[in-house]
């Protein structure tokens, strides 16, 4: 994200707070998410604020109600670290004080969603607005979807990283900056191919390394524009909210897992053999991590059960020959 995205009368204070930030050595692409998000409430709010003030503050607290609460809480840190930095040329800037998410068991449970409901999520994608958007977005959302991408990761893609020839995305920066190649099928990449070819002839010149997936404006998406079409989406799909937080963009990412666990089931595939390579596809340091993603679902409780009674009538277990 470029700094110049900052609108608002913080904006300023913001690039320079970032700024700041960087020069002692911290990775705050996610800070900068969400201070871009602040800032396009303080533009749409209107007004010149010269500061944060408490009203403000809770205002836009107000408009998180409906995100994880972690997610929440991260956002609310962000804000006050803020706050601190420019309550020191602002003595009357209010500094919220700090706020730790709640634990939930609900909270932690990932949206999973039906290969048919992923249908008509991409189906849904053309009924975007016009232009470049919907062939855009049915393809950022498929490939979180087939490749299990985090959305950072997805959307962080540039035109170089995509490599036609060998089927292969590179990830530059991953989660805890490991960089990664992500293979991707025969499919998905005639998909990536007609995409970047339609890409290319919406946006003949480009210099540098320009990012895969444009908005409107020519620039990389920001995440809560991603959130927010995902969420245009699932309301045209009729996906009910099943949870205070989802489904989420990432609940594409906890999908992937699930149903490739459950097709090498159904392939009669040997399933501890199989997850350390899920692990490192996923970009994680070692199955404990990938285990989060693995949700019991009624498919998985049937092909689960299904190979253990394999297993018990093929070892006279269950069912087997009389003595």
């Amino acid at each position: 994200m470029t700094d110049d995205l900052f609108t608002s009368s913080l904006a300023e204070r913001i690039r320079t707070f970032i700024a700041l930030r960087r020069l002692s050595g911290s990775q705050c692409n996610g800070q900068s998410s969400i201070l871009r998000c602040f800032d396009r409430f303080l533009t749409r709010r209107g007004g010149e604020p010269r500061y944060v003030t408490r009203e403000i503050h809770d205002a836009y607290v107000s408009t998180l109600s409906h995100v994880h609460p972690r997610y929440r809480s991260n956002q609310c840190s962000v804000i006050r670290q803020f706050s601190i930095y420019l309550s020191r040329f602002e003595p009357n800037c209010y500094v919220p004080a700090p706020v730790r998410a709640g634990k939930s068991q609900d909270d932690w449970r990932a949206y999973i969603f039906s290969v048919g409901q992923i249908r008509d999520l991409l189906a849904a994608t053309s009924r975007l607005q016009p232009g470049s958007r919907p062939a855009t977005f049915r393809v950022l959302f498929g490939l979180i979807y087939t490749t299990g991408l985090r959305l950072g990761e997805a959307r962080a893609l540039n035109m170089g990283d995509w490599h036609p020839d060998t089927l292969r995305l590179y990830i530059h920066c991953g989660k805890f900056r490991k960089a990664r190649w992500v293979p991707v099928s025969r499919s998905v990449g005639d998909v990536l191919e007609a995409y970047v070819a339609r890409r290319q002839l919406i946006v003949a010149k480009e210099t540098g390394s320009p990012p895969l997936f444009l908005s409107t404006q020519r620039r990389r998406f920001h995440h809560c524009t991603i959130e927010e079409t995902f969420c245009q989406l699932l309301r045209q799909c009729g996906i009910q909210r099943t949870t205070r937080h989802g489904p989420r963009v990432h609940d594409l990412r906890h999908t992937f897992a699930v149903h490739r666990l459950l097709g090498w089931y159904r392939d009669g595939q040997d399933i501890n053999t199989r997850l350390p390579a899920l692990a490192t596809y996923m970009g994680h340091v070692n199955i404990a991590s990938t285990q989060v993603y693995i949700q019991a679902t009624p498919e998985l409780y049937d092909c689960v059960n299904q190979r253990l009674l394999s297993y018990a009538r093929g070892n006279g277990i269950l069912g087997g020959p009389k003595q």
